[in-house]
């Protein structure tokens, strides 16, 4: 995200997707038991609002907030880090704050496909909204303060992350494809369920880059939400070559454009062919957003 700070390398950090290779298995018997047991403790790794608020009223309390108190996770006791680490996060963490304050207030946005997300609120379903990588940094302006759910890593870039995007509205779900994935992958599900929105990277967390992996339909199927497909292009901007994403970080007052897909359904009971379909509509329907962006670059110059 914000890796212009010297503790987080660029194509390291970011959105991790539940859809590396461990996950296949997880969306089987498994997941669909753990989906139906509660904890035993009583709680969900969310604290996403118990007190029967509606998602209208949950992002509403987001936008009225600057910190997180509403969403923050509540199961998995904070990470320990040395001495040196924690000045580390603590000056990532304000120096990335203002970083994404300051270039993502002076960013002038051109919204193309706006009546398609309006169609997703409309439908009174959560939904995902669905993005390359490299895109991280002006998405998480663009869709800041509405109380979104985001998986990313646990190691200490996500640490760092986790705090930037806290600060600018989200809620987040610490875990990979190796640590803690099934249970955040159930999470996921169960918050998505709830009515509260989810943001993923289909080719995140490393890659290759603009290949869509299968975790965010599975995640669709099983929680019942839409898939919302985006892409950001600005103007002008910084692009990290030596990352695997490419990752883009836009220049301060540069026009961007954000175009939004139409929401994509996956039925509940879609087999394993009509999962692969879908997929492949995720993955073309990225491609065409990246090929529009294409051609409104050539149109601005």
């Amino acid at each position: 995200m914000v890796m212009i700070v010297p503790v987080a390398k660029p194509g390291r950090v970011g959105l991790a997707c539940p859809c590396r290779s461990g996950y296949g298995k997880l969306l089987s018997g498994e997941l669909a038991r753990l989906l139906n047991v509660g904890r035993e403790d009583g709680h969900s790794f969310f604290m996403a609002n118990q007190n029967g608020q509606t998602r209208e009223q949950q992002q509403s309390d987001a936008q009225a907030s600057g910190n997180d108190s509403q969403l923050r996770l509540k199961a998995s006791p904070p990470r320990t880090f040395t001495l040196g680490r924690r000045i580390q996060l603590f000056l990532a963490d304000w120096v990335g704050y203002f970083v994404v304050l300051l270039i993502g207030r002076s960013l002038r946005w051109e919204v193309f496909g706006k009546q398609y997300y309006d169609e997703a609120v409309r439908r009174g379903r959560s939904f995902i909204v669905t993005f390359w990588h490299r895109e991280i940094f002006p998405a998480v302006w663009y869709w800041r303060k509405r109380g979104m759910v985001v998986m990313v890593s646990q190691n200490f870039d996500g640490e760092f992350i986790a705090r930037v995007i806290h600060r600018h509205g989200y809620a987040t779900a610490r875990g990979s494809s190796s640590r803690g994935a099934s249970r955040v992958l159930v999470e996921m599900v169960r918050t998505l369920r709830q009515g509260l929105e989810a943001a993923v990277t289909p080719d995140g967390p490393r890659g290759p880059r603009f290949v869509a992996k299968p975790g965010v339909v599975q995640l669709a199927r099983l929680s019942g939400a839409s898939i919302l497909c985006f892409h950001i292009v600005p103007r002008n901007s910084w692009v990290f070559g030596k990352s695997w994403d490419q990752t883009e970080f836009p220049k301060p007052f540069t026009r961007t454009a954000i175009f939004i897909a139409p929401p994509i359904e996956v039925p509940r009971h879609a087999d394993e062919k009509q999962q692969a379909q879908h997929l492949q509509l995720v993955q073309s329907t990225l491609d065409q957003l990246v090929a529009r962006g294409k051609e409104w670059l050539k149109e601005v110059g």
